[in-house]
């Protein structure tokens, strides 16, 4: 009356078809029904171990050695040296390698015989990613195969006599004071025996269980848009694609620039769409690589004392350009022209003097035409761009920082009020999204289409933002002319000895 089963093998796996049979008699029915289906992994195939100390090394005792062998595993390494297998018997020397990144070399005895076997693999092995060596010898020959495409054959020797079979040990690892293997390995089966890499790594030093990274821990650590990467003793922050530097990437990155000092960051015309990449918090919107923007993320620091000046010009290979420029009296003003208005939109921020020496943070993020401005510890601000205007940044050419010289028709309003003699001053941390301009130019090390003209100097002169939230002038004592200011000691009393005996210091700094 009834036919259940389980399938319980993957081999058994896809059921694409059911045939029930002994249908023809009257009455006769056939019915189907599918459980709950569980999919589990395979541990073997999982069973893995990290390496984080190049002197550490997994002992499996009572490895079965014959005169054939067969060994097979999964690596990944950031090295480009270690050894990943040796077994040290004085008559079954067995021994496996990685050397120059790129090539696997499998040695062994045969026969009292040294036989060796390399190969070379075109693309690097230290890439941290999962590779695949399977090697194996017999009394006919010997092979050693990577990634199961990358191998070498070599015919064994003619034997005199067949060797018993007995037993010796095996390392993972290095023993012999070599360096040895520093990454993850997983699915070790030597002679169709899997070997349980979790369960030893569990009592020995420097060898982890498992393959699970640091960056699920502690990627909040990397900061400012540093990339986490992984190490087999820790982690690490990439911070190619972030305007700071460090061990987090958190340092300040900054220049101090002389009058006519000029850096100039060129996005190439085949790929310098794809530097500018998408604004953070706007991965969803667009395609990285399209060359008309229609948003983008400016953020830069600077401190000066000279105005007027330019802080940050960017052009185009059209007539549109942005502009962040310091006015006569120090205040703040940005300027958009991406066509459709017959002049630039412009954003004043009048209420402060910005040209007083102290680190200002300025924050520009554009999404179609509403731009938001966050600057320094002010609320932020919520402009929209006219409805004549034009959305879209065409065709992205370059970024100007302290001054610009470009060809071209420029917007002559900058050129005669903003652009001579220069910025003088600080300028750091400068990002338009995914393109750090002034640490291109700093690092001298950093392959990037960037020049200088004129003298920069390296400063953490932006490292301080200020972040004290301010006083209304009408309540701040310090202001000789505050207005309505309640000062408590009016009665001013001087002793013998010249001394404002109402008034102290009790700190500063």
């Amino acid at each position: 009356k009834e036919d259940a089963g389980l399938l319980v093998y993957k081999d058994h796996l896809p059921v694409n078809s059911v045939v029930v049979g002994d249908t023809s008699r009257v009455g006769s029915e056939g019915k189907l029904t599918v459980g709950p289906l569980k999919c589990q992994g395979d541990h073997n195939f999982w069973n893995a171990a990290s390496f984080t100390s190049p002197a550490s090394s997994l002992h499996f005792k009572s490895f079965r050695s014959e005169t054939s062998t067969d060994i097979s595993f999964y690596f990944k390494t950031s090295s480009n040296h270690g050894v990943l297998l040796e077994n040290l018997g004085a008559n079954n020397f067995l021994h496996i390698e990685i050397r120059g990144g790129s090539t696997v070399l499998f040695s062994f005895d045969f026969e009292r015989k040294r036989m060796e076997l390399t190969v070379h693999s075109p693309k690097p092995l230290n890439d941290d990613q999962w590779h695949r060596i399977e090697a194996e010898k017999n009394i006919k020959e010997a092979v050693l195969q990577l990634d199961g495409q990358y191998r070498e054959v070599k015919a064994a020797p003619p034997l005199g006599h067949t060797e018993l079979e007995f037993y010796s040990d095996i390392y993972i690892g290095a023993l012999s004071g070599q360096r040895g293997f520093l990454g993850c390995m997983r699915a070790l089966k030597i002679n169709g025996v899997f070997f349980n890499l979790e369960e030893k790594a569990k009592l020995t030093p420097g060898v982890k269980p498992g393959c699970q990274g640091h960056c699920s821990s502690y990627t909040m650590h990397c900061r400012n848009g540093g990339k986490c990467v992984e190490q087999y003793n820790g982690y690490s922050c990439d911070c190619s694609l972030s305007a700071y530097d460090g061990p987090f990437c958190t340092d300040d990155v900054g220049g101090y620039f002389e009058a006519g000092t000029l850096v100039r960051y060129d996005f190439l015309s085949d790929h310098g769409a794809s530097l500018l990449g998408n604004p953070r918090g706007f991965s969803h919107f667009g395609n990285l690589g399209e060359t008309n923007l229609t948003q983008e993320e400016l953020i830069f620091s600077f401190s000066t004392y000279s105005a007027p000046s330019i802080l940050v010009y960017i052009s185009s290979r059209s007539q549109d350009y942005m502009a962040v420029v310091l006015r006569h009296n120090g205040s703040l003003q940005v300027r958009y022209s991406l066509g459709g208005l017959a002049e630039p939109y412009t954003i004043d921020i009048d209420h402060r003097n910005m040209a007083n020496g102290q680190p200002h943070s300025v924050n520009i993020t554009r999404n179609l035409r509403e731009i938001q401005l966050q600057l320094d510890h002010y609320t932020m601000s919520t402009y929209t761009l006219p409805e004549a205007s034009d959305t879209q940044f065409n065709l992205v050419k370059s970024i100007f920082l302290g001054k610009v010289f470009e060809t071209g028709q420029i917007d002559p309003i900058l050129i005669e009020r903003y652009n001579s003699p220069g910025f003088v001053g600080c300028l750091s941390r400068v990002q338009l999204n995914n393109v750090a301009p002034l640490k291109a130019a700093i690092r001298s090390g950093m392959t990037a289409p960037v020049s200088i003209h004129g003298i920069l100097v390296q400063s953490n002169c932006g490292a301080s933002p200020l972040t004290i939230p301010p006083i209304p002038p009408a309540n701040d004592l310090w202001q000789i002319d505050a207005g309505g200011a309640v000062f408590p000691f009016k009665d001013e009393k001087i002793g013998g000895d010249g001394v404002h005996h109402n008034f102290a210091v009790i700190g500063g700094i």
